[in-house]
């Protein structure tokens, strides 16, 4: 057990691909000596400030991140974007307990522009500084708030063992998760992203930067379309799931938009234009099927508690809903924690969190070690 002090203020930052991210978050403790096990701790964490500094329309001609841009854009954005979060939460940064940053993985110069800055802030303003891997950042967004279900079944000591999905543009990951702080790595993609597959496949069939959102809209566009009776329809078509049956939990979805690829070829600018709709929900039905059916079979072998889905493409609607049907409709008693959509994408506050809980076990960096690594490890 560890004694701690009833309030705890932290400042979250996030700059590991293309949103300069800063966040305020404070924790009330309900109890006087927090244990971090499985039926700990009680909190009450509340985002006093979550601001983000999107870098989408900088990357949209791109179809995709530029790096260097993306570092320039960290550079300019980093101190605008903290000062407002400090202002909106109230607080000014000698009132700070911590301050949390994203070291990896990611864009090596974003994550420079993002350590640099709290490890100059930590040492000038004399705070505690904890390096935060951006996968568990994801992780922990499911974890905010008093009343969500999290709470409840932290209470009731239901949440372990956990099984993530971590679905973004940059990591498609199952990792087992047996208590606070420790984690397995059971799957993960092989190639491409889900996330990069829906980017890329957007800009095949002529959608809009970045693919995930703009691949929903049209999905959402062919079902409006199938209830007003106007039938939109390519014969057979019909795109590959693949690694589906395979044996292990990894995923691969290189083959999936070469499919796509090949199917735009075949039908020419015209006709995709045409069934862009129907493209787009079929992808999306691919995508969503595979990362349902490898998660659900993981989840019965390590007979895990919780599924929580994390990352940007978890803000993805159909991929809820298939969880949550599938769950639902099973034999076997699991529960499904997802974030808020808004907490789904990159964002400071996710980092703040996942700050606090390693602050609670005393895991602090050493402001003059930290170091950004574009490949680091969950562990």
């Amino acid at each position: 057990m560890t004694k701690i002090q009833k309030s705890i203020k932290i400042l979250g930052i996030e700059t590991s691909c293309d949103e300069t991210a800063a966040a305020i978050i404070t924790a009330k403790i309900k109890n006087k000596k927090v244990k971090i096990r499985n039926s700990e701790p009680r909190l009450k964490i509340k985002i006093l400030s979550n601001v983000v500094a999107s870098q989408i329309d900088l990357h949209r001609k791109y179809g995709g991140v530029y790096p260097e841009l993306a570092s320039r854009a960290h550079l300019e954005n980093i101190l605008p974007v903290i000062s407002a979060a400090l202002d909106q939460a109230r607080i000014k940064i000698v009132d700070l307990d911590a301050i949390a940053v994203t070291v990896g993985p990611g864009l090596i110069g974003s994550l420079l522009i993002g350590t640099e800055t709290a490890r100059t802030l930590a040492w000038a303003f004399s705070k505690l500084l904890i390096g935060i891997n951006h996968l568990e950042g994801h992780i922990f967004a499911n974890f905010v708030g008093e009343n969500s279900k999290y709470q409840q079944l932290t209470i009731n000591n239901q949440l372990f063992p956990i099984l993530n999905l971590i679905v973004s543009g940059g990591h498609t990951s199952l990792i087992l998760m047996k208590d606070f702080g420790k984690y397995q790595t059971i799957g993960q993609t092989r190639d491409d992203a889900a996330g990069e597959a829906f980017d890329k496949v957007a800009q095949l069939i002529g959608l809009p930067y970045p693919g995930g959102p703009s691949i929903e809209a049209a999905t959402l566009k062919k079902i409006k379309n199938q209830k007003s009776k106007i039938k939109i329809r390519i014969q057979n078509l019909k795109l590959p799931r693949p690694m589906i049956d395979s044996e292990d939990f990894d995923f691969s979805f290189s083959g999936l938009k070469t499919a796509v690829l090949k199917l735009t070829k075949e039908l020419g600018p015209k006709l995709v234009n045409k069934y862009q709709a129907e493209i787009a929900a079929e992808f999306q039905k691919a995508v969503t099927e595979v990362l349902v059916s490898k998660t659900i079979a993981a989840a019965k072998k390590y007979r895990v508690k919780t599924i929580m889905l994390s990352g940007g493409v978890a803000a993805n609607s159909q991929l809820r809903r298939d969880f949550e049907s599938i769950i639902h409709n099973s034999k076997f008693m699991i529960h499904f924690l997802a974030p808020a959509k808004k907490l789904s994408t990159d964002n400071a506050a996710m980092i703040a969190v996942a700050g606090l809980f390693h602050f609670l076990k005393k895991e602090i960096s050493n402001p003059f070690q930290i170091q950004a690594s574009s490949n680091l490890k969950l562990s």
